[in-house]
């Protein structure tokens, strides 16, 4: 028979009531600032308040109990907050638990170090991929994705790597819930033209994202699979497009490739036999 006094060190016995009673409602509103907050790109106390429907005061003091962990912070300059470094520091030991990002840590700066661009990884964040870990080119010009730093799906190289990856279910649904936001006037804000996009990356094995997201720099990516086959992350290079050229894109897709062979082969992925 089990210990009681044991088992409560791990679990109360109310572990499996959901019910509002063993909810805290104020630390319930706190992470719903929180996460509506990592949702964007910085917002005033007035707007977040009005997005949430929640009192200025109220929202002021979940920032201020926020702020003083480190998990927000203000620009007192624009008066608006953003999410802060710790929030990534607590993420990160999430993904330690995967080891995704420390298996491809040597990878990626392999892949640098053969094309002499940044490599960069990423993973699904609902309609974005969040950028988890880079190793940065040595050029003087080059792309910086620091991690944390999020990216629509469908202006990204390994947005687009994982999206073609998805079941066309899948991807109707992501569509008719997140909009094709323009950045460039090479970004595609069609459902059909980025499905068509979208079947060229499957069937070719890697991603481009030509100046979709910044207007000169070009994105070479390609999907990293788990065990079960599935696209659990992705992996890049980027630089300007004076170096990662029309012409050289499948040189430079190459690497790319077998970077993500490797990681998708360390993270337990076999591939199909022909």
């Amino acid at each position: 028979m089990a210990d009681p006094e044991r088992r409560s060190r791990g679990r109360p016995k109310s572990w499996d009531d959901k019910s509002a009673q063993n909810t805290i409602k104020s630390l319930d509103r706190a992470m719903e600032v929180f996460e509506h907050l990592s949702d964007l790109n910085g917002a005033t106390l007035s707007e977040l308040a009005d997005d949430l429907d929640q009192s200025p005061a109220t929202v002021y003091r979940i920032l201020q109990t926020l702020e003083a962990r480190g998990l927000v912070e203000v620009d007192a300059s624009a008066q608006t907050w953003h999410i802060g470094a710790r929030a990534f520091l607590i993420g990160a030991r999430f993904l330690k638990r995967t080891s995704l990002v420390e298996r491809a840590r040597p990878i990626l700066r392999r892949l640098m170090e053969a094309t002499g661009e940044t490599a960069n990884l990423g993973i699904a964040r609902d309609n974005h991929v969040l950028f988890v870990s880079q190793v940065e080119s040595q050029a003087s010009i080059r792309a910086f994705f620091p991690p944390g730093t999020l990216s629509p799906m469908h202006a990204s190289g390994i947005g687009k790597a994982l999206l073609a990856q998805m079941s066309h279910d899948r991807l109707s649904r992501i569509m008719a819930t997140a909009p094709l936001d323009r950045f460039t006037a090479r970004t595609l804000t069609e459902p059909a033209t980025l499905m068509a996009d979208l079947d060229v990356t499957r069937e070719r094995g890697f991603a481009i994202d030509d100046e979709e997201r910044n207007e000169g720099m070009r994105c070479i990516a390609a999907p990293i699979f788990d065990l079960n086959g599935e696209a659990l992350a992705g992996l890049s290079v980027s630089g300007p497009v004076a170096r990662v050229s029309h012409r050289k894109t499948e040189a430079i897709a190459e690497p790319v490739q077998e970077a993500a062979a490797e990681l998708s082969a360390a993270m337990g992925y076999e591939q199909p036999s022909a």
